[in-house]
């Protein structure tokens, strides 16, 4: 399985949105973009995970910094309208732009080896290289972890 490291360039992604456009990881170019892989729409860490970086969205702009989530989900509409997430979540239904990124491949689960959704995050620079990379990151309090360093850059 593929481990992306600090100063990689990131893999190129162009995936549907929420709102049914196209999100492109060249969208981003010239500004900072926080990529973040998550199982599945309206499950209790998911959504900690998501809430979490919508109640910081507003530092994270006011620091030059976008979010984006994405899951293996086809649609996202009722994740986004239950809970008001104003970022986009994009749809990697065959799982390559989380192969690419090492996001999705075998892990441990409850003491079995089972294959899926690794839950991965991305702080990628105006250039599309990667700052930093977390593996298998726990949901809960990890948005702020990501931001006290976008803030700090």
């Amino acid at each position: 399985m593929i481990k992306l490291r600090e100063g990689a360039k990131a893999p190129k992604f162009s995936l549907k949105s929420n709102d049914g456009r196209k999100v492109s990881l060249s969208d981003f170019k010239g500004e900072k973009v926080v990529v973040y892989f998550y199982p599945k729409d309206d499950t209790p860490g998911c959504t900690k995970e998501a809430c979490q970086f919508q109640e910081n969205l507003t530092v994270f702009n006011r620091s030059g910094v976008k979010v984006v989530g994405i899951s293996p989900d086809e649609n996202h509409d009722k994740f986004v309208d239950k809970y008001g997430l104003k970022f986009p979540l994009l749809s990697d239904i065959d799982h390559s732009v989380m192969e690419s990124y090492g996001a999705y491949g075998e892990k441990t689960m409850y003491g079995k080896k089972t294959v899926g959704v690794i839950r991965s995050t991305f702080l990628i620079d105006e250039n599309g290289t990667i700052l930093k990379a977390w593996y298998n990151v726990k949901a809960d309090g990890h948005a702020t972890k990501v931001l006290e360093l976008a803030k700090s850059l």
